[in-house]
This record gives C-alpha cells, sequence and structure tokens, in this order.
C-alpha cells in the first residue's frame, strides 16, 4: 500500500516518552515528535523543569505531559510503564535520552563511584526502560523504540572511558532488542548525535578546556573546524532524525545506528603524558 509524503511522517494519535527530556537534545525531540501529531510525555527527575517545558509547548498548542522518572531505579521504571499503559492503554514510541556526563579523567584515575554513576544512569537506565517498554508493544505488535548513544560509542574518546563504555554498550542493547521484537513488528534504532552546544557539553568541554590549558571559544572552534559540514549541531538536527525513526517513513529501518554528527566520525586526540605526582 502507498503512503503519501506527509502521512508518512505523521504521528497522529501516537502515545510517546522521551526520558531526560526536560532540556536540552531531550526537549528538542519532544517537540518534533509532538509537531507530527503525537502525545508526548517528558519523564525527568526535574520536575519542575520538566512541567515548565510542557507549559510552553502546550501553549504553543502540543499535546504534551510531563511525569516524573528516575531510569536509575529499576522499579521506579517499571511502575512508571505501568502507570503509563493505566493511564493512556498503549505505548508506541519510546526515545531513551536520558544520561550522563563523565568527569573527565584518564581511566588510572577513574573512580569505581563515578564508574558507576554514569553506566547507572546512561546504560542501565537504558535498558530498564527497555525491559519495561517491550513486553507493552509486544502485546500491541506494534512500537517504534530509539535509542541516543554518542559518536562517542562508535569511536571512543579519551578521558571519558564510562561514558565511551556505556554509549557502546546503548548500541549493542539496540541491536539485540531490535532482533527479539521484530516478529512482533516493533522497531528498535539507535541516533549517534555529534557535538551539539547543550548545557551536557558545555559543562564537558570546560573540562576539556583546563586539562588542554585552551579557553572556550578556542575550544568551539577546534571542534566547529573537525567537522565536515562546519558547523556545530542544533538541537533540531538530532531531533528531525529520532522523528523521522518513530515514523511510518522509517517503517522498514529497525537494527540500525544512525550517526546524527556533520559527518565528524569522533574524537581521537591522544592526550599527553599526565605530569608525575
Amino acid at each position: 500500500m502507498s503512503v503519501n509524503a506527509s502521512s508518512a511522517h505523521s504521528l497522529d494519535g501516537l502515545i510517546g516518552v522521551v526520558t531526560g527530556a526536560a532540556q536540552g537534545l531531550g526537549l528538542g525531540m519532544v517537540e518534533q515528535i509532538a509537531l507530527a501529531g503525537a502525545t508526548v510525555i517528558i519523564a525527568d527527575l526535574q520536575v519542575d523543569k520538566a512541567r515548565a517545558a510542557a507549559d510552553q509547548l502546550q501553549a504553543q498548542g502540543l499535546k504534551v505531559k510531563w511525569a516524573h522518572c528516575d531510569v536509575a531505579d529499576s522499579a521506579r521504571v517499571t511502575a512508571f510503564f505501568d502507570k503509563l499503559v493505566s493511564e493512556y492503554g498503549r505505548l508506541d514510541i519510546l526515545v531513551n535520552n536520558a544520561g550522563v556526563g563523565q568527569t573527565v579523567a584518564p581511566i588510572v584515575e577513574l573512580s569505581d563511584q563515578e564508574w558507576e554513576r554514569v553506566l547507572n544512569v546512561t546504560l542501565d537506565g537504558t535498558f530498564y526502560c527497555c525491559r519495561a517498554a517491550a513486553p507493552i508493544m509486544e502485546e500491541q505488535e506494534s512500537g517504534c523504540i530509539v535509542n541516543i548513544s554518542s559518536v562517542n560509542g562508535q569511536n571512543p574518546a579519551a578521558l571519558v572511558a564510562a561514558y565511551n563504555v556505556a554509549k557502546a554498550g546503548v548500541i549493542s542493547l539496540t541491536r539485540t532488542l531490535a532482533l527479539e521484537l521484530a516478529a512482533y513488528g516493533v522497531r528498535v534504532n539507535a541516533v549517534c548525535p555529534g557535538p551539539v552546544y547543550t548545557e551536557f557539553n558545555r559543562r564537558n568541554m570546560a573540562q576539556r578546556c583546563r586539562s588542554l590549558n585552551i579557553t572556550e571559544d578556542q575550544m568551539i572552534e577546534r571542534i566547529r573546524s573537525a567537522i565536515p559540514l562546519g558547523r556545530w549541531g542544533e538541537p533540531t538536527d538530532i531531533a528531525r532524525a529520532v522523528a523521522f525513526l518513530c515514523s511510518p517513513a522509517a517503517s522498514w529501518i529497525t537494527g540500525e545506528t544512525i550517526r546524527v554528527s556533520g559527518g565528524l566520525e569522533g574524537v581521537s586526540a591522544t592526550p599527553p603524558k599526565r605530569a608525575a605526582n
């Protein structure tokens, strides 16, 4: 059956959840998915920000709600999705965007606590949400999951090993779940964003600037010049790719990892020797 151009990208009548979506890339994803017609729930720990973001998007006529969700807590994740289904009756779209950055440090100085903190939210949280959503979508025999990885998940950068490993794990989880849910007509894909100048990236860059003894402006330009398309990304660049993967236009795409990075494959700079103690 043929699908016209407008309906191919329409998400009318669908119910979606985006985790970690009170700000930054996640909020951009919420907006794009809602613009396509879906009802979208901002699921975040930061309830004040989530509420304010939902109010702002509702004022634009979009169908956006908010809910508290701690993706690092397995039991609370299960309870969140149980409540969601009891309220809306279904789940059509899940975007696992919640994650945390890593304090910049070489592996030999990386603490157990920092390793566990990053993996607990970024990888375990994605797993908990996928595990809770999958049975709902299996029963419907429809649905779409998009997991947000990173260019670091494909090409690891120095000094952020926990983040690299967590994002690489997200890609492996995506491919595994895509195989397991294919018989139910449920699609699972990953998106790997490149550099986008959000608060998340600003914190990481500030640490790298100190380690390299350069200014923030110098770091911004260094990254920009490494991107083949010659500019930093915008939240909408990532959000539009996510919305596409959630739409009927991507109905024969599953198990894929799509890099949205302006052509940048990763940052492979080798750090100098550390100062002797």
